[in-house]
């Protein structure tokens, strides 16, 4: 099983931005390193907007030190492509085939307005592997985290 680290972009990226992206992306995981050791590394953009490191960790743990050098590249790539990789405060949802992001103040209201509900999907970027990538990254509202925060259990 891989560990993982999701980061959200505030905006979907462009064909040329997720290129870009991509390319950085392979670079950085093919000479990710932790104690000087290579980690079994690889990383993907799904959506033209979700950011996704896999780890396999079965072969090398991820370091302090390794951590903080991918925290490091992300911030280069934001800067290089004028996003924003680690604002928590937005929750991803799907609003037909359209990915959307909003501010809990903005699911508030699309709730009570009737413009999602509790079966609308959102990305819950909490996850830590692969497997809960796979069952529980994307999910209606209703068996998700923010269901207690909007009081829909």
């Amino acid at each position: 099983m891989e560990r993982i680290w999701i980061y959200q972009s505030n905006k979907e990226l462009a064909e040329q931005e997720l290129t870009i992206a991509e390319n950085k992306l392979r670079e950085f995981t093919e000479q990710w390193k932790a104690h000087g050791k290579e980690l079994a590394a690889r990383a993907e953009v799904r959506y033209n907007r979700f950011v996704i490191l896999f780890l396999n960790e079965s072969l090398e743990a991820a370091s302090g030190c390794s951590i903080d050098s991918s925290v490091r590249f992300l911030k280069a790539i934001e800067k290089e492509l004028n996003i924003d990789l680690f604002d928590r405060m937005q929750t991803a949802y799907f609003d037909g085939e359209t990915v959307k992001t909003a501010s809990r103040t903005e699911l508030e209201s699309l709730l009570a307005n009737g413009q999602i509900n509790e079966d609308t999907l959102v990305f819950d970027n909490t996850v830590q592997n692969s497997k809960e990538l796979a069952e529980r990254w994307i999910v209606p509202i209703k068996e998700s985290w923010h269901s207690k925060v909007f009081n829909l259990v």
